[in-house]
């Protein structure tokens, strides 16, 4: 049986426990106020900047289309705020939503072959980075720019078959980002609904090259990617179309292992950069396009990319980088945020870039030096 101390010091623990839990009720309804409070007035001033950064660059789309030059004042000069408040009081655990999983490379060849009888000739990574390369040359593309947008976008040991996030097998993905320059789902589906016929153009150049089992191959392929080229241009020709379809249906995911195969991944990719080169050209920026700077309009979207690239160094140094983002986009982008203004964005792209050392970007160098010896000595023997 307890003795009377033992007793007392029971009740003791007891009364101080509930003492502690009724201040603790106390406090409680005061740390969530003063959370609130302090939250909904940084949200006021959040909402306000990046207010005031939508409405500057339609001041500058604007100015764009009639071709007259962005100033300082057409750009929001101020960092965006940084909430300082209290901490969030704890909640009491709620179960949350179940996220549905990221699709990844197995996914989209599953969902490929399900729904286009679509299998793609993978090949090897050192037969993709040739094909890449002469890819590349005959659009006109650098050696610098395809080099740097690998090294950037892959950390220079990319494959073919990279999805952003999966660093090792069974690791999450965080995007349906693949390939070279980390081609988006949404970028597939609407790359094949505008430029599908130059793919389509590939396959059948397979075809008539091909006998045997490998021509019955190259003529499956021929077939299942008209199916997939007929239904991606069935979609309204809108990003948000594309996007919702590329990621939300078996059919877009479908499309998207597109990239994997060695005769159409090469071009679809290479497209998504001409098309930026293109751009820039339409906005008078007609000298070639750096590395760094075709990067910048890969990683921003062409609007953003060419506002970016012909920015002038003096303006460069004093304008943020969150003029070119949206208020989310910004918020999970760490380059972004870290480098802060535009001239120190450009210093990192370009510093990365001339460090990287890694295997697979002299594998990219060395094949693009062939492609371009290839095409010299063709060219010799037709003069």
């Amino acid at each position: 049986m307890p003795s009377r101390r033992d007793l007392l010091a029971l009740l003791s623990a007891v009364l101080l426990l509930a003492a502690g839990g009724r201040a603790l009720a106390q406090g409680a309804p005061a740390a969530a106020e003063a959370y609130a409070r302090a939250r909904g007035a940084y949200e006021r001033e959040a909402e306000a900047y990046w207010n005031a950064v939508g409405e500057k660059r339609q001041r500058r789309a604007a100015k764009r289309r009639e071709k007259i030059p962005a100033t300082l004042d057409d750009y929001v000069l101020m960092q965006p705020p940084v909430y300082s408040g209290p901490p969030a009081p704890p909640m009491p655990d709620k179960p949350r939503p179940a996220r549905p999983p990221m699709p990844v490379i197995a996914d989209f060849l599953r969902a490929a072959e399900q729904e286009f009888d679509f299998l793609p000739d993978l090949g090897s990574e050192a037969e993709f980075k040739r094909a890449y390369a002469r890819a590349a040359l005959a659009a006109g593309l650098t050696r610098e720019q395809v080099v740097g947008v690998y090294v950037f976008e892959t950390g220079g040991n990319g494959r073919y078959d990279t999805q952003a996030g999966v660093t090792r097998p069974g690791a999450p993905a965080i995007s349906p980002a693949v390939g070279y320059n980390q081609l988006l789902s949404t970028n597939t589906v609407g790359l094949l609904a505008e430029y599908g016929d130059e793919y389509l153009a590939a396959v059948k150049r397979r075809v008539a090259e091909s006998g045997g089992p490998a021509r019955q191959l190259a003529e499956r392929k021929f077939a299942a990617l008209a199916r997939m080229v007929k239904m991606a241009k069935s979609l309204p020709f809108k990003w948000s179309e594309h996007d919702e379809f590329a990621k939300n249906t078996l059919a877009g995911w479908g499309m998207h292992a597109a990239i994997l195969d060695i005769d159409v991944g090469p071009l679809l990719q290479v497209r998504k950069l001409v098309n930026s080169v293109n751009y820039a050209r339409r906005h008078g920026y007609t000298r070639t396009l750096t590395a760094a700077e075709l990067e910048l309009m890969n990683f921003t979207g062409d609007g953003n990319g060419i506002d970016l690239v012909s920015m002038p160094p003096a303006l460069r140094a004093r304008v943020p980088t969150a003029n070119f983002f949206q208020r989310e986009g910004y918020e999970r982008n760490p380059i972004a945020r870290r480098t802060g203004t535009v001239s120190a964005l450009f210093a990192s792209i370009e510093g990365r870039m001339e460090r990287a050392d890694a295997a697979g970007v002299h594998e990219l160098a060395a094949a693009f030096d062939a492609a371009a010896r290839a095409r010299e000595a063709d060219a010799g023997r037709l003069r």
